[in-house]
């Protein structure tokens, strides 16, 4: 199979560290279609007032086309259209009003790599891509962004990753080469999963961790622990109370801040 997109070097271990994690009050309401209509509205409670999102989407054969209006009327739009040549997908996105915004994304995928590239829509864009090369279990690849009205590299990344059923470790060179992350993921048994993630600065020789597992309880009920070196300690409880319907509570302490209180965190997602 294909190898996966650059964006998914290192996901098994940033899934279990920081997935889902949500400190504020946050709600989703998903309202799905058969005829390809589906409605999903989303809020926060943040500085004691919600902000949030609507979005719409509709699909039409190889076509979806999403629409979001924000709580500051900030309206986006996307459009997606699958296999418009064959292993491509393609999709155009702009903000209403900015007339800059427009963007368009292309992503490549075949046997032996994945190539995604995106091209702002305005006289001087910036140019982003990325691609890996390999297969499922083992694959590489980079990224870069080019800014036209700059002409200079704001960013260039790379990695490695290998998976297999049980584990999977990813090594990124980042920040245009000033920043090595190591992560590693394992499946302790098909209950129990833990990661890390450990990042060294290459210009300051500083290090930081995170470590974290994952726990199964039962088929729609989860819980997440982890630890940072900043001395943060966070913990999380998922469960599916209905089908694709989700409660979650988070916590966390920090055990180096004196007098500190615990942030919590509650999201629910509903859909019919």
């Amino acid at each position: 199979m294909a190898p996966a997109p650059f964006s998914d070097i290192g996901k098994k271990a940033r899934d279990v560290l920081m997935k889902d994690y949500n400190f504020d009050h946050k709600f989703t309401l998903s309202v799905p279609n058969a005829t390809g209509m589906g409605l999903t509205a989303t809020g926060v409670k943040k500085d004691h007032i919600f902000i949030g999102d609507v979005n719409t989407q509709y699909k039409s054969g190889n076509t979806t086309v999403n629409l979001k209006v924000d709580t500051y009327s900030n309206v986006s739009t996307k459009v997606t259209v699958d296999e418009a040549l064959p292993g491509i997908k393609t999709a155009l996105s702009f903000n209403i009003p900015d007339q800059k915004s427009g963007k368009l994304d292309l992503l490549y995928r075949n046997y032996h790599a994945t190539v995604n590239s995106s091209i702002g829509l305005n006289p001087t864009p910036t140019l982003e891509f990325n691609a890996s090369i390999g297969n499922e279990e083992l694959s590489m690849g980079g990224e870069m962004a080019f800014d036209t009205a700059s002409a200079s590299f704001t960013k260039y990344n790379a990695g490695l990753t290998l998976n297999k059923h049980d584990f999977s470790a990813a090594v990124m060179l980042m920040d245009k080469g000033q920043t090595l992350k190591v992560s590693y993921f394992h499946n302790v048994n098909p209950s129990t999963a833990v990661a890390t993630e450990m990042i060294h600065r290459l210009s300051s020789y500083e290090n930081r961790f995170k470590i974290g597992s994952l726990h199964t309880i039962n088929p729609i009920t989860f819980v997440k622990t982890r630890y940072s070196d900043d001395g943060k300690v966070g913990m999380l409880w998922q469960h599916e109370w209905r089908p694709k319907s989700l409660v979650t509570f988070s916590a966390e302490y920090d055990t180096k801040a004196k007098n500190s209180s615990s942030k919590f965190g509650v999201a629910l997602a509903l859909k019919p």
